[in-house]
């Protein structure tokens, strides 16, 4: 069995929200793991995915930072004007650059750096690798949420913006960024008939249009649920076919 710990503190970047994370594994690169929406940080270990990993996390090879999510309080709050669902985002993301990354990095130094999920949470994995580049290697998008405006019903402002890989990476030019999105393994697998398949499809042009390569991996059927998701992960969680 491999080694399982949790860690918890109160985040500044939330408000002091007390904030907890599971780790999964003792050595190796680093996977950021998102939950589906609203999701757990126990979510993966309770739905099989930790187990689908079991060899890698076993012999050191990949070591798992479950985080969870505050998606109540940002982009599922329907009360609450987009603006204010953005700002909520815009903490967690912060909470994850500044809290989380840096404690990882304090318990393991593995340069590499993978974020995944699946749903909503592969939303995160690549709006999070997308915003910071030049510290992710690979962002494995399970059945992804590309596009967050399906949530704010088409709004968008200059924070939303900065928050959807739908629209700014469509305008990335910064050569320094653009350097890094070229050595990044970006992976988007989904299913054929998953509603989501559509805007897969479009961000994966937008990311060609942009030069950066991509890997577009469709599966049959609807593939939207866990017993899909053990197997892309499986498969993609090293890099692409």
């Amino acid at each position: 069995m491999w080694q399982r710990t949790t860690h918890s503190w109160e985040s500044p970047n939330l408000h002091g929200r007390p904030m907890e994370l599971v780790v999964h594994g003792h050595a190796g690169a680093r996977v950021l793991v998102f939950p589906t929406s609203m999701g757990a940080n126990h979510e993966w270990e309770d739905r099989g995915m930790c187990h689908a990993l079991a060899d890698q996390l076993t012999q050191g090879q990949l070591q798992l930072i479950c985080v969870a999510s505050v998606d109540q309080l940002s982009w599922y709050d329907d009360a609450a004007h987009p603006r204010q669902r953005a700002e909520w985002h815009a903490r967690y993301d912060a909470y994850l650059h500044d809290e989380v990354l840096p404690f990882t990095l304090s318990t393991n130094p593995n340069p590499f750096l993978i974020t995944t999920g699946a749903s909503f949470g592969a939303y995160h994995a690549i709006a999070f690798g997308c915003r910071y580049p030049h510290l992710v290697g690979r962002v494995l998008a399970m059945s992804g949420l590309i596009d967050i405006k399906r949530f704010t019903n088409g709004y968008s402002d200059d924070l939303v913006y900065a928050y959807n890989p739908a629209d700014f990476m469509r305008h990335e030019h910064a050569p320094d960024r653009m350097a890094a999105f070229r050595q990044m393994d970006i992976i988007l697998a989904v299913g054929r008939d998953d509603t989501l398949c559509p805007s897969n499809q479009a961000f994966s042009r937008t990311l060609l249009d942009r030069g950066i390569g991509n890997a577009l991996r469709l599966w049959d059927g609807w593939a939207h649920d866990w017993p899909w998701w053990q197997q892309m992960v499986q498969l993609y969680i090293g890099g692409h076919d």
